[in-house]
């Protein structure tokens, strides 16, 4: 695992959204604000996150708006007022990436790397050997894999992989507790 220390802002910390920033209910869906619940400690630790990383950016794979679940429109107003709440609270997000598409083999659907390359594009500093992946699906630690990322699982619905894993460099249970343990050093 990345020795915290060495996390400056030349850093790029990559986020999943479901189930590591806000509440999830596996097998379903965050279709409008109304619905969506930030976990305990998330804008703490983001704010934390904003001292250290250059940039902090959100991948998220969004199928239900394929699914007519919801509108992109809807899926806006949630990213929208999610970033507004988190910069109120003293945090950062760079940039939101999602994939709408259907299917697994999607060059942008995670864990396949597109929206990481998306990222890059629009932030050509991005060096993904200098990358942190946070997320809560192996499919999140295999995209951080994919783009030469440092990988940290949080198990907030689903189990943890045993370490040592070719995916997954660490496991926490939770962002704030990430932060904390990096705030600490």
């Amino acid at each position: 695992m990345t020795d915290f220390k060495a996390i400056d802002r030349s850093w790029t910390l990559f986020l999943d959204r479901d189930g590591v920033i806000n509440h999830e209910t596996v097998g379903d869906y965050i279709t409008a604000w109304k619905d969506f619940r930030f976990y305990e400690g998330v804008k703490e630790a983001l704010k934390i996150f904003a001292s250290r990383f250059g940039r902090i950016i959100i991948i998220t794979n969004q199928r239900g708006v394929s699914k007519g679940l919801m509108t992109e429109d809807d899926l806006l107003d949630i990213h929208t007022n999610m970033v507004e709440a988190i910069t109120a609270a003293g945090g950062r997000i760079d940039g939101i990436y999602y994939c709408l598409d259907m299917h697994n083999d999607s060059p942008n659907r995670k864990p396949n790397p597109g929206m990481g390359y998306m990222a890059k594009r629009d932030f050509p500093e991005i060096d993904f050997a200098k990358t942190l992946m946070i997320g809560n699906t192996m499919g999140d630690m295999q995209f951080g894999k994919n783009i030469g990322a440092q990988t940290i699982f949080i198990p907030s619905n689903r189990p943890a992989p045993g370490l040592p894993d070719p995916y997954t460099d660490a496991v926490y249970p939770s962002l704030i507790a990430v932060a904390e343990d990096m705030a600490g050093m």
